[in-house]
């Protein structure tokens, strides 16, 4: 098994709520998808952040290309290491 953990970037909390909603319908993932608000450098709005949806994938078996674009079709990308 390897540890894997893949982060999605979205513009918005709306965004990431419904990727994180597609996850569950796309793709067998093996734990719920947590998401995370990443406040922008020197930015205290809320309405500035980006949210990341954080998928743990400990069987390696999710496929990046298609966590980008599904990512992409919200207007967000996959983070790569």
């Amino acid at each position: 098994m390897s540890d894997v953990r893949h982060v999605l970037v979205l513009p918005d909390r709306d965004a990431a709520e419904e990727v994180t909603e597609e996850l569950g319908d796309r793709f067998e993932v093996d734990e719920e998808p947590r998401l995370v608000r990443d406040a922008l450098a020197g930015e205290d709005d809320a309405e500035d952040a980006q949210w990341l949806v954080v998928v743990e994938d400990p069987s390696g078996r999710l496929d990046a290309s298609a966590l980008d674009a599904l990512a992409a079709e919200h207007e967000g990308w996959l983070e790569t290491p």
